[in-house]
């Protein structure tokens, strides 16, 4: 008689725990899935797991120096023109005119005769 479907889920999981597997979940966006889809289609690997897996070894393979330039994410650098930041600055000028008492009044001087 087979297994019920418990009992293989038990022997599966005893299995996993013995070698050491862990599940890691990876969420991305349809650009990432589409470069992995590509990957998988160049090198005629059928699972994801496998091509992940392999890009993984693959990249510990090359060592520290020549895998970290792969892993280094671009960044994006944010740069304000100086037109906008005048826009900004005239626009944020306007709104207080709209709205007063917002706006960071300096302390006035003080008197030293009055201290004293």
């Amino acid at each position: 008689m087979a297994a019920a479907q418990k009992e293989r889920s038990a022997k599966t999981a005893a299995r996993r725990k013995t070698r050491g597997e862990e599940e890691i979940r990876l969420h991305c966006m349809a650009g990432t899935r589409q470069a992995l889809a590509e990957l998988m289609a160049w090198s005629g690997i059928e699972e994801q797991g496998e091509a992940i897996t392999l890009m993984i070894h693959r990249l510990h393979e090359l060592g520290p120096q020549k895998c970290l330039p792969l892993l280094d994410p671009p960044r994006h650098v944010i740069e304000v023109s100086q037109n906008m930041s005048l826009a900004f600055h005239r626009k944020s000028l306007q709104m207080i005119q709209q709205d007063p008492g917002d706006e960071i009044l300096s302390p006035a001087p003080v008197n030293a005769d009055v201290i004293r």
